[in-house]
């Protein structure tokens, strides 16, 4: 668990020298469980991200934007009325817990100061929010609500006391010395690494581990003099917050690891900064899934019977490709009708077409006389041949079926929420899905689609389109005719533009780069990607949205680098 009680302990320090006096401007509640407060602190604005999310539950200062819905949610309205204008007195771990309180002073209907406060619980599912009355420790309101029937040792509702969650009754690791260690821990017994998180409270495995590690000998006086030393560094908070990569795995943490050293290692300057990058798109990722989950599995199964309409035709492709057969059965039995009788199995003529005139075995219907069974050939000649121009249409329609819902398809799998909506409006315009009934008869006022902004590394402006609408938007309307544009050769991906007529030849690769990251070979190398002038970018006439055909481009070969696209993208 990289999020434990002593992670708090760091964050909090963190929020607290860059929040501490800040007044609140603005509160948002962006999705369900997420909060993002606006706070104008030390001569700066700060957006502080607060999530009781079931999985990626978090509290920290963030860079990245997020839409917020048109109708703010009843507890945003309630923190609103509470919060707004009020300034942060404090903020503050609850002993050694996954527990933030923050003290709001501010002035109520009346004019009087009062103090609220703010309970920030990050405890995986059981993660919460709640405003609290602080005088009266009542609680006013939560993002989830716990009844009775649900947690008997604590009910949070509004109205009921606030009741901390359980105590475990372990050892605060900052009041312990070596004696304290020693007489927690039993060498006879072993895995010191788990008495250690037995026995200190905010001490997760992950801190264990290191300490026993860096320990290597496991003995009385190096584990608790290793321990110790550990704990003074985050007393003082001495940090190093870092990212660890193996493979699809992710660790984070507030100090370098040693035990993870096969593991890439990435830095960050603050907390807030490495909970930003870990948590890129991750969260998002979730909600989409959530949201499209249904339009997923729709794209899914039309793409599935487009191939297997491909793999019928095929079929009657090559039934069709014995026409000549047919044809040559039909002419070979009406220059034997004297020789065959009605009711005979075959036919057994001389093959006038061959060199060495062989005999060739003809199949015959029994029930139809010599004449219908030349004449049912000869119509299965010409249906065969009439159905060939027909089925290699059928096939060609098919295929660009298939390649656009495998566009489709990639276009999920980098989507926001909103991006989300924009599908599903494309699908519904497309007639593939039924428009949702709406319980209200107002039509929405229709809105230019939301695109992605990327700053290069010499301050030029990229623009990408995440879906097809957005793609369209772009590159038909948006990009000037001498703007560089972008996209991943013969792959379904993104239009990327760069705002330039002459870029630099590294603002090209980072356009490429983020080109090749937001397309089906986001986790290949060397991907190949096309870019020329926007003017050399066409439309076909009734092609489907966001498909384009081009010239004069030119290929670069990139190897997708997210922290290059995170680095790069514009907030």
């Amino acid at each position: 668990m990289s999020f434990d009680g002593l992670f708090t302990y760091t964050i909090t320090h963190e929020l607290k020298e860059a929040l501490n006096n800040g007044k609140i401007t603005k509160i948002h509640q962006p999705y369900k469980y997420d909060l993002i407060f606006q706070i104008r602190s030390g001569g700066r604005n700060h957006k502080l991200f607060i999530s009781a999310h079931p999985s990626y539950a978090r509290i920290h200062i963030t860079n990245e934007n997020y839409e917020n819905p048109s109708e703010p949610p009843m507890f945003c309205m309630l923190l609103r009325k509470h919060l707004e204008g009020g300034v942060i007195e404090n903020i503050e771990q609850l002993e050694m817990e996954r527990i933030f309180i923050i003290d709001v002073k501010s002035r109520n209907e009346l004019g009087d100061t009062t103090t609220k406060r703010l309970i920030v619980e990050i405890m995986g599912r059981h993660s919460n929010i709640i405003l609290l009355d602080k005088e009266k420790n009542t609680i006013l309101d939560s993002i989830k609500h716990l009844s009775p029937a649900v947690n008997r040792h604590r009910t949070v509702l509004p109205g009921q006391p606030y009741i901390l969650p359980p105590s475990q009754g372990k050892t605060n690791p900052f009041d312990a010395d070596e004696e304290t260690v020693l007489k927690k821990l039993d060498f006879n017994a072993g895995k010191i690494d788990q008495q250690l998180v037995e026995n200190f409270a905010g001490i997760s495995p992950l801190f264990s581990r290191e300490v026993t590690h860096r320990a290597g000998l496991i003995n009385r006086t190096t584990v608790p003099k290793t321990f110790l030393a550990m704990i003074k560094e985050l007393k003082m908070v001495q940090v190093t917050p870092q990212i660890f990569y193996k493979q699809n795995k992710e660790i984070f943490y507030m100090l370098n690891l040693t035990h993870l050293s096969d593991y890439e290692q990435k830095s960050f300057s603050s907390i807030s900064e490495l909970l930003d990058r870990y948590y890129y798109g991750k969260s998002e990722r979730d909600r989409v899934k959530q949201q499209g989950n249904d339009l997923e599995r729709f794209i899914i199964n039309e793409k599935k019977k487009n191939e297997k309409k491909v793999k019928k035709l095929a079929a009657t492709l090559d039934q069709a490709a014995k026409a000549t057969e047919f044809q040559l059965y039909g002419e070979l039995l009406t220059a034997n009708l004297y020789a065959i009788k009605k009711g005979d199995k075959t036919a057994e003529v001389i093959n006038y077409y061959d060199e060495n005139n062989e005999t060739i075995i003809i199949p015959l219907d029994i029930q139809k006389s010599p004449s219908d069974n030349a004449q049912k050939y000869f119509s299965k000649y010409q249906k065969a041949k009439n159905s060939v121009e027909v089925v290699q249409q059928q096939i060609e329609l098919a295929q660009h079926e298939i390649d656009y819902f495998e566009g489709l398809t990639q276009q999920i799998g980098s989507a926001s929420p909103r991006d989300i909506e924009e599908i599903r409006e494309e699908l519904i315009e497309g007639g593939y899905l039924k428009q949702r009934k709406s319980k209200t008869t107002k039509k929405k006022k229709l809105q230019k689609p939301s695109l992605e902004y990327y700053l290069s590394s010499d301050g030029t402006e990229i623009i990408v389109g995440k879906n097809n609408k957005q793609n369209e938007f772009l590159t038909n309307k948006l990009a000037a005719r001498d703007d560089v544009w972008f996209h991943t050769k013969d792959i379904p991906g993104s239009h990327v533009v760069i705002r330039s007529t002459n870029p630099s030849e590294k603002t090209l690769l980072e356009a490429a780069n983020i080109a090749a990251y937001f397309s089906k070979a986001k986790n290949s190398s060397s991907v190949p990607v096309d870019y020329t002038a926007i003017r050399y970018v066409k439309k076909p006439n009734g092609s489907k949205p966001g498909y384009v055909i081009y010239d004069n481009q030119q290929t670069v070969y990139v190897t997708p680098d997210e922290d290059l696209v995170f680095r790069l993208r514009k907030n």
